[in-house]
């Protein structure tokens, strides 16, 4: 067999196994809100004392991405995937074990922690794989439409374990079973060498000393503002349209699934659509589209947000993959990990935050109407940074070198989409 099909064709398994790693979590990240409910009746918990199964998690993946994102640097991506993918797996069977809200919260942090091990991982796998920026961005965009299946069929699978009369915690130990089979196929499959320049320090020092660079900062800024947007949506979308007594009732009961949806369904068709039009364009038209969608739902009242908070899922499905990609392609492949992990940090505090902050405005002002004006604000400064963004194109240098240093991809003509 020909040296560059091996290739290909290993390239084509690590992709899967990527694909499958990222709709595995989803399963059980996002199926919070489905969990929540239970575990309120289950233990006579106060909302906010229960929304820790949410902050919990996204906490201990904050806190890993920055802390141990370097070990893809370190030991190797394969490494890392496997440490990750076994800890998370061992740490998801103990939930059948499982009986009191402590024990639980304890599973969580260490599951939250394991994630952004393998995840910080995967993500600097991609750049090893992929053969310009370019493919980078479309292979993330693929990335991110699994983990929005997964996020379909998590709460839908807890939703038929608890008609089924299993309790919700059984999730985790199918998500266990589908990572001992990624624990195997990962075991299995030769990784490709990463790419050294010179020294290449990796540990929590270069780490943090990253969050000073003007390029690591300015996507992790977009993508804090973005995933503090996105929250809003499935976290407080169902409040929000809690009190909707109109027409489309059905429309407003299926609000959060047809969010999802949309959402996994655009990452797949911006997958496509980023290979025939400029990214920086894309986002600022769909950082638009998106801040069109909240400002009419906070105008034309609830009615109107049946259906425009719902559609905005559609909107917000390139941005996080492409910012994510772009971000870590700004620099070279031996530093990916760091960087994945420090964009994670950022990712998983507004996971965290910006619920919170919501929460706390809709409590202070009376109704969550005042949350999304919250929302509504951050969703204008993210459109304002990324027209800016596009009209200034300040990554554009910087991607088209690390192509050719780093992917041997020639110089791009300055209207080429290749960066």
């Amino acid at each position: 067999m020909p040296p560059a099909f091996a290739d290909r064709r290993r390239h084509v398994v690590i992709k899967r196994l990527t694909f499958m790693m990222f709709m595995m979590f989803a399963m059980t990240t996002d199926s919070v809100g489905v969990i929540i409910p239970q575990v309120i009746r289950t233990f006579g918990l106060t909302m906010t004392a229960a929304s820790a199964f949410h902050y919990a998690t996204m906490g201990a993946m904050a806190v890993a991405g920055v802390s141990l994102g370097f070990l893809a640097d370190r030991i190797g991506r394969k490494r890392t995937i496997i440490l990750g993918l076994v800890l998370f797996a061992l740490n998801s069977f103990l939930f059948a074990a499982g009986h009191s809200f402590a024990f639980f919260l304890g599973l969580l942090v260490v599951s939250g922690a394991a994630i952004g091990i393998f995840k910080t991982g995967a993500l600097a796998l991609i750049g090893d794989i992929s053969e310009s920026t370019a493919e980078h961005t479309a292979t993330m965009n693929t990335v991110e439409g699994f983990f929005g299946i997964g996020a379909i069929i998590g709460p839908a699978l807890v939703g038929y374990l608890l008609v089924a009369g299993v309790a919700w915690s059984w999730l985790y130990v199918v998500a266990g079973l589908v990572s001992v089979l990624l624990i195997a196929t990962a075991a299995l499959v030769r990784y490709p060498h990463t790419t050294q320049i010179g020294e290449t320090p990796t540990g929590l020092g270069p780490t943090v000393r990253m969050m000073r660079n003007p390029a690591a900062m300015g996507f992790s800024l977009a993508i804090f503002l973005y995933v503090a947007v996105e929250c809003a949506v499935y976290v407080w979308m169902p409040t929000f349209l809690a009190g909707y007594r109109g027409g489309s009732l059905r429309v407003a009961a299926a609000a959060l699934p047809i969010f999802f949806i949309l959402r996994a369904g655009g990452r797949f068709f911006g997958a496509w659509m980023l290979r025939h039009f400029d990214w920086t364009a894309v986002l600022a038209a769909f950082s638009a589209a998106i801040l069109a969608c909240f400002a009419g739902s906070l105008g034309g009242g609830i009615g109107v947000a049946v259906f425009l908070l719902p559609l905005s899922g559609l909107f917000m499905s390139v941005l996080y993959p492409t910012l994510n990609s772009k971000g870590i392609s700004c620099f070279p492949k031996a530093h990916h990990g760091a960087v994945a992990g420090v964009i994670l940090f950022f990712s998983c505090a507004a996971a965290a935050l910006g619920p919170l902050a919501m929460g706390l405005v809709s409590d202070r002002f009376g109704g969550a109407r005042y949350g999304f004006v919250l929302a509504t604000g951050l969703a204008l400064l993210l459109f304002a940074g990324l027209l800016w963004n596009w009209l200034f194109q300040p990554a554009r240098s910087r991607l088209e070198a690390l192509n050719r240093s780093q992917y041997g991809v020639p110089v791009a003509h300055p209207d080429s989409q290749i960066a």
